[in-house]
């Protein structure tokens, strides 16, 4: 949840997959996403998962739309997905 922009870090101005278009609003997309992967982080905290293990990041598409990503180790987000079954009323298919 650092200030990073879209583009820290990076020696070029690239988007997922590719360069950035001029005239594209890439950062109002990048906004919309930090907020809510900030959120989401924020969230994951507060439900006992380390940010070390779990995180949602922002970044954009080619045509500016911000998209949050999860990325975490795979027995952390089997963790979450049980946490998510069970506050949805859903056993995950497991037999009774």
């Amino acid at each position: 949840m650092e200030g990073e922009g879209p583009a820290d870090g990076l020696g070029a101005l690239e988007t997922d997959g590719g360069l950035w278009v001029p005239g594209v609003d890439y950062l109002s997309g990048w906004r919309d996403a930090r907020a809510a992967a900030d959120r989401l982080n924020r969230a994951l905290l507060a439900a006992g998962f380390e940010l070390s293990e779990l995180r949602a990041t922002a970044t954009t598409t080619g045509d500016g739309h911000g998209v949050v990503r999860l990325a975490g180790w795979p027995t952390v987000a089997d963790r979450l997905a049980r946490c998510l079954e069970r506050a949805a009323g859903d056993d995950g298919g497991a037999a009774a």
